[in-house]
């Protein structure tokens, strides 16, 4: 491992770093947040959401995956009213307030929620200001896999977790939890997941971007909203201030439109430009792409350690199949290419009676030095490329406060899955001057990381099956053969 003082001589003689974030490139718009703030796991999220939406005047747009109005944002209070009651409860409240939901509409088939009350209807949905349409504006099988929430066209949340079952937890991630229900009373697994709230011009590019998918998918246009108040809650206090904040996109091929990749492009530009450490947190790590940029990263003599956080157990025999095992290849081929040391992928796990309880994680984050974060929805995974649609947010650091959030940030969330204080991070990792140092170090609680197992030699070529699940590029877009790889 790389002493923390060689580390920082190199970095101070290195020339300056060219700028990740490029316009037009891999991100289509760059905007000025007056505040931003990174939400860990589904009941942070989840309060953050409801007081916005409390605040509510004039317009809420909801864009997801799933959506399922029998949840709670707040489970854990009796008197909580489910999603769909207080959506109701808002709109008769005021007057002038428009609800509009879409979602998916394969979400019906394949997605965790409720499908009945999406194809048919629910008595909460029977108000004139209460939209919920399925978007099938879509390719054979590609996801409608953006999660947004934009509140007036004042503050926007994007990130991993949509609104629906299977996605609230608190930060304990306690494996057994009597509030981590379904709604059917049916308890669920520990689940990790991050979101990014926006504010100012950012969150009102990002409602640009949720008011297109409506009108792809609807035909009405969405007028802005003017005169918006502040929305930001009072007592949540910002990770960034008046910092530009960058929009990935991902869309299809599909009715004569042209595939947008910005978010692949802007995730491979991001791995390509690390310099002493790269930290994600991914549902799926297959992607072959992303695999050539780690190779070539590991390969380099004064290259970055690359710490993977990912998911030990799959939701059904064919995802752990195809998702699982292109994982498993990736991880070994990523081992073979780590001469010097620096790779490690983990898994989270907390304690219970029989041992350890794997924690689910649905995460999508990229850490890259102290320079940059990226939050959103698109796995590292072939469909994220450019079949399912997606939207990520990022922060390029610019200056030596944003630089410090940043790393204060990756911290947390090795803090959170250690179970020890972020400063007990920091001190290790200035101590140790290497990531996977600080967490073999600090991994000695019942909750930590454990590396992923070995599974024996494993082909390199991609699973069977893959062209099915993970593809590419919409199925007419495919030359003959699987070149799903």
């Amino acid at each position: 491992m790389l002493d923390q003082t060689v580390k920082q001589a190199k970095t101070a003689s290195a020339p300056p770093a060219a700028p990740i974030l490029r316009e037009g490139v891999n991100c289509w718009r760059i905007a000025k947040a007056k505040r931003a703030a990174v939400l860990v796991d589904g009941a942070d999220y989840y309060e953050r959401l409801e007081q916005a939406l409390r605040a509510a005047q004039k317009s809420i747009l909801i864009v997801g995956w799933d959506f399922d109005a029998r949840i709670k944002l707040r489970p854990q209070d009796a008197d909580c009213p489910t999603l769909g009651d207080f959506i109701r409860s808002l709109v008769e409240a005021k007057p002038q307030l428009q609800v509009r939901i879409l979602v998916w509409s394969v979400a019906v088939l394949h997605a965790p929620g409720a499908p009945i009350p999406l194809l048919l209807g629910a008595p909460w949905e029977h108000h004139p200001h209460i939209k919920l349409k399925l978007d099938r504006e879509h390719p054979l099988y590609g996801a409608h896999h953006m999660k947004i929430v934009c509140v007036d066209d004042t503050v926007a949340f994007a990130g991993g977790m949509d609104l629906t079952i299977r996605r609230w937890d608190t930060s304990k991630h306690m494996a057994a939890d009597p509030q981590r229900n379904g709604p059917d009373g049916v308890p669920y697994p520990p689940v990790h997941d991050v979101q990014m709230l926006v504010e100012g011009e950012a969150a009102l590019v990002v409602s640009q971007v949720a008011r297109q998918r409506w009108r792809r998918a609807t035909g009405e246009d969405v007028p802005p909203v003017t005169g918006g108040d502040e929305l930001w809650p009072a007592d949540l206090r910002p990770d960034f201030s008046d910092t530009p904040v960058a929009v990935s996109r991902t869309l299809p091929s599909w009715r004569g439109r042209t595939e947008v990749a910005e978010g692949m492009a802007l995730a491979l530009d991001a791995l390509s430009a690390a310099r002493h450490s790269i930290y994600m947190e991914a549902q799926y790590l297959t992607a072959p792409r992303v695999g050539d940029v780690l190779a070539e990263v590991l390969a380099r003599e004064d290259g970055p350690e690359v710490v993977a956080i990912v998911r030990r157990r799959f939701s059904g025999r064919f995802e752990g199949w195809i998702m699982g095992g292109n994982q498993a290849r990736l991880i070994q081929r990523l081992r073979k290419c780590d001469r010097h040391g620096r790779f490690a992928a983990y898994y989270p796990v907390v304690p219970q009676d029989d041992g350890d309880c794997p924690i689910t994680v649905h995460s999508k984050v990229m850490v890259v030095d102290d320079r940059f974060i990226r939050i959103g929805s698109s796995n590292l995974a072939n469909r994220s490329i450019a079949l399912d649609s997606e939207l990520d947010l990022a922060i390029e650091a610019d200056d030596e406060e944003n630089r410090g959030t940043i790393t204060a940030l990756r911290d947390k969330l090795i803090a959170e899955h250690l179970d020890v204080p972020p400063d007990a991070v920091r001190a290790t990792l200035q101590a140790e001057g290497s990531l996977l140092a600080t967490i073999e170090k600090l991994g000695c609680n019942v909750r930590c990381l454990r590396r992923m197992p070995q599974q024996g030699k494993l082909p390199s070529r991609p699973v069977f099956g893959t062209f099915l699940l993970d593809p590419k590029r919409p199925f007419f877009l495919f030359p003959r053969g699987n070149n799903a790889s």
